[in-house]
């Protein structure tokens, strides 16, 4: 298993919360999945579980050395739990595209929050045969 990039983003749940407020639906649906939206919206602290798939988004497109470049867009990289609660990378669109150029197997992912930020670090592995 090879390392082919890493990437972490820490973010202020305050700053997120103001975009939702601001921009309601079109900010939740630019940036989040449905997916995303209905499992943030179904939490305690909802704020908080936005803006920790916020910085798991960024930290992704780090580790994938693509950043945001014109015609990608946040929800082609989508956040996923599994059963025990582990965080999933599912990717579409020019994300998945820019994943398949580098060969990445995997992305493992780690998100943490409190009241005031989320943080997220992100690392894509080539897989086994790859």
């Amino acid at each position: 298993m090879d390392i082919l990039g890493i990437g972490t983003d820490i973010v202020e749940c305050l700053r997120i919360g103001r975009m939702i407020e601001q921009h309601g639906e079109l900010f939740l649906n630019r940036v989040f999945t449905e997916r995303e939206i209905r499992y943030c919206q179904e939490r305690k602290r909802t704020v908080e579980h936005f803006a920790g798939r916020w910085a798991a988004k960024e930290s992704v497109l780090k580790a994938l050395g693509v950043g945001w470049w014109r015609g990608m867009s946040l929800t082609e990289v989508e956040i996923r739990n599994e059963l025990g609660g582990k965080p999933q990378v599912h990717l579409c669109g020019a994300a998945k595209d820019a994943a398949q150029n580098l060969r990445v197997g995997d992305i493992m992912l780690s998100i943490a929050h409190c009241r005031a930020y989320a943080t997220a670090y992100a690392l894509a592995v080539r897989g086994v045969g790859a």
